[in-house]
């Protein structure tokens, strides 16, 4: 019988819930396009009608290694979201500026 992920995180000791939650935090900030499509509640369909694409080219988006920063920053913005292009070096991290609308 499948179990509430709640019921079972509630008996987790609090050390293993907060290593669990730190774990999801740092999924979160790294994952590739269809796993972020996914975790903000959105079908390749519906994200397919706010860019104005079918949902064959929205699959083949998240396939993608390579695209045009306008392209990705479509993406995201139909999710709702803003793309920041941040370069990082040993002695800090700089935004970009070049590619902002």
């Amino acid at each position: 019988m499948a179990k509430n992920f709640s019921e079972l995180e509630a008996r987790m000791a609090p050390d293993a819930r907060a290593q669990t939650h730190a774990l999801y935090q740092q999924h979160l900030k790294e994952m590739p396009l269809n796993e972020l499509r996914k975790a903000r509640e959105l079908s390749q369909d519906t994200l397919a009608k706010e860019l104005n694409i079918n949902q064959a080219a929205v699959s083949k988006m998240e396939r993608r290694t390579d695209m045009y920063i306008s392209t990705l920053r479509n993406y995201i913005q139909a999710m709702g979201g803003e793309l920041e292009i941040i370069a990082t070096f040993p002695d800090g991290q700089v935004k970009i500026e070049n590619f902002a609308d």
